[in-house]
């Protein structure tokens, strides 16, 4: 295990869980829903790992799964990456033929195009809007909604692409959509992955 992925677990205490997510604005979301909700998840046992995109699964699957540490599993990833994912946790003999029920049985959870577009949906466009205008990025956006590229697409695919259009953009979205939800109308993909 390599010097950045050991510090990650050590900071965690003593995970008997890890959720395997495919980056950091993934892992951002997660932790600060569970500050939201109270949920101390290094006391709870729970380190949230970014793998770096999902591709990289069988590494983290190989560390951390019944060949590795035999940790808990669960895990987050775009719709666009469950096939890897399941293909990942077939190849660790976590099962075969998973379907997405089967993959959410072992704790896996598949968004609907990503967590960004969970989140835009959940708040509305209108609450998303509001967020980005409190960042003072509102005129960028509008600028951005101009482009002959993205001018008749729907406000909703606007934010979501506006959002991952900067370096650290995605990352201080995620903490700034998860705390602008109500507690009692989350994605479900990021309720259930960390319950």
């Amino acid at each position: 295990m390599n010097d950045k992925r050991r510090f990650q677990l050590a900071a965690s205490g003593d995970p008997q869980m890890v959720v395997l997510v495919e980056g950091s604005s993934d892992q951002v979301a997660l932790e600060t829903l569970a500050d939201r909700r109270g949920r101390d998840l290094a006391a709870a046992g729970i380190a949230v790992v970014p793998m770096g995109g999902a591709r990289n699964i069988r590494r983290f699957l190989e560390q951390f799964g019944p060949r590795g540490l035999n940790l808990g599993l669960a895990g987050l990833c775009d719709a666009g990456e469950e096939g890897d994912v399941r293909r990942g946790l077939e190849w660790a003999g976590l099962g075969s033929d998973l379907g997405r029920a089967e993959m959410e049985a072992l704790g896996f959870y598949v968004c609907v195009a990503d967590l960004e577009d969970e989140l835009i949906r959940c708040l509305g466009t209108a609450a998303v809007e509001q967020v980005v205008e409190a960042q003072g990025e509102l005129g960028s956006f509008r600028t951005f909604q101009r482009q002959p590229a993205w001018r008749a697409r729907p406000s909703q695919e606007q934010l979501r692409r506006f959002i991952g259009t900067h370096s650290g953009r995605k990352i201080r979205y995620a903490r700034l959509l998860v705390d602008a939800l109500e507690l009692t109308s989350v994605p479900r993909p990021l309720d259930r992955v960390v319950g």
